[in-house]
């Protein structure tokens, strides 16, 4: 039984609860400054997963071909095209306030629930058993959500529902995939998530905004390089 995605998805209920509660008072300095903290975290946990890669070659071209293949289908424009659109169906006004926190919502709706973090780590759940990644995720999660909601209100509470459904359906796929999986597999799946998470914080931190949506396809394809390089080349 997982566990990972309903500690992130209560931490998500949480922090959107406290955060309308907070209102406004919560001071622009600390949004700002945990925002950063945000990134970092992300950050550290991308270098300690990339570490443990077992086949550097595997990792560089599956994260090369992935992204080329993501790139090509335009995963990070659809998702935009497709929340944006839902989120016009929260209000009728075409007004600038309006079109303001539509825009608000479809970056933490991405954030919370199309992120390389919580897609690989619903994922290494799946697989491993091992929640701590969504664990992690979940700390980070609580309070940016408990930061959008001071703005934007307790409908940033709800979008745990969906966060939810999205990882559960991942680690019950993922576990149907683990019987088929090597230690070396399962180490470059690894350190592919890691570099998916590394971009990950840089965005955050505003330092490079990678397309990170347009990297998920790496995480499909990093198990069967792995296989076929271990094949041909171990």
């Amino acid at each position: 039984m997982v566990t990972g995605p309903f500690i992130n998805a209560g931490a998500v209920l949480l922090g959107g609860v406290l955060g309308a509660l907070l209102s406004h008072r919560l001071p622009e300095r600390i949004r700002v400054a945990m925002t950063s903290i945000f990134g970092l975290a992300s950050l550290g946990i991308g270098i300690l997963l990339i570490v443990k890669c077992a086949n550097l070659p595997v990792m560089v071209l599956a994260t090369l071909l992935g992204t080329l293949l993501g790139e090509i289908c335009c995963v990070e424009k659809g998702i935009n095209g497709l929340v944006s659109r839902a989120g016009k169906l929260f209000g009728r006004s075409e007004s600038d306030a309006q079109e303001s926190v539509i825009q608000s919502f479809v970056a933490i709706i991405i954030l919370f629930c199309a992120s390389g973090t919580g897609i690989f780590g619903a994922m290494r759940e799946g697989m491993t058993g091992d929640s701590s990644i969504l664990i992690a995720k979940a700390f980070l999660d609580f309070f940016t959500a408990t930061i959008f909601a001071a703005s934007l209100g307790i409908g940033v509470a709800a979008i745990c529902v969906p966060m939810l459904v999205i990882q559960l359906s991942l680690a019950a796929s993922a576990s149907l995939i683990m019987p088929l999986t090597t230690p070396t597999m399962m180490a470059d799946f690894t350190a592919v998530g890691g570099l998916l998470l590394l971009a990950t914080g840089l965005r955050i931190c505003g330092i490079k905004m990678f397309a990170v949506a347009n990297m998920l396809p790496a995480l499909v394809i990093a198990m069967p390089i792995s296989a076929l390089w271990t094949a041909w080349f171990a």
